[in-house]
């Protein structure tokens, strides 16, 4: 019997390359569809706070018990089209790139709270095109499987609100010494305020920039509730 010929190296190659990708597609799938019912357990940010000696402590709250004026500083704060866009706010977007192009550094990003929600359970912290282009696909998958409320109740139970300290339910009890269905407005805004810099900034006591911010945001949460920003979430 004559023997097989070996494939060339490019086609064994191009193989494992397919094989690997479909291996990808399939856990990836499998994960956002169990993350639709179940809370992820741990992120890779968690990871790193346990390794570095933080710990990680998290509280899980559902979204119909956390107080509705946290979800509505988080759309003031971090996406003010949160319920209109599919995942990818391009205004927002090119108005960061502009603004952050005249001045000497960035002020501010264009991510929506659903790609941030995508970086936080499936990915980890910084930057570069190959984790931006995972965290646009899971932003996708995401998008079309969870839906909106979804999206903001993993959001708001796994941001990181503080050194160590992951979601507003284990924040708030960190901050204010009770939990999160009983937030007012004004520390609804502040652990929102806290959010983009977690680990150089915190909700009581605030100071400077923070305290301003917060301010700000608690201006914003009326606003959001009287122009429906939030609809999709009731």
């Amino acid at each position: 019997m004559p023997k097989r010929r070996r494939k060339p190296l490019w086609r064994r190659i191009l193989g494992w390359v397919i094989k690997a990708v479909l291996v990808f597609l399939l856990l990836s799938i499998t994960m956002v569809v169990v993350y639709r019912f179940v809370g992820p357990p741990i992120t890779w940010t968690m990871i790193g706070d346990i390794v570095g000696g933080h710990g990680a402590t998290k509280r899980w709250m559902p979204l119909s018990r956390i107080d509705p004026s946290m979800a509505r500083a988080a759309i003031a704060a971090e996406d003010a089209r949160f319920c209109e866009h599919h995942g990818f706010d391009f205004k927002a977007m090119a108005a960061a790139a502009a603004r952050n192009a005249t001045g000497t550094r960035i002020i501010r990003g264009g991510s929506t709270i659903s790609q941030q929600t995508a970086k936080n359970v499936f990915l980890w912290q910084g930057g570069g095109y190959f984790r931006k282009g995972l965290e646009a696909y899971f932003t996708v998958l995401i998008e079309n499987i969870w839906g909106k409320r979804r999206i903001m109740e993993v959001y708001l139970n796994v941001a990181e609100t503080g050194i160590g300290t992951y979601g507003v339910n284990a924040g708030s009890m960190r901050y204010f010494k009770h939990d999160a269905s009983r937030l007012s407005d004004k520390e609804a805004a502040l652990i929102a305020a806290v959010l983009p810099l977690p680990k150089k900034r915190a909700a009581i006591d605030p100071r400077g920039f923070t305290r301003r911010y917060g301010n700000s945001i608690n201006a914003r949460i009326g606003v959001v509730a009287g122009d429906g920003l939030d609809a999709c979430l009731r």
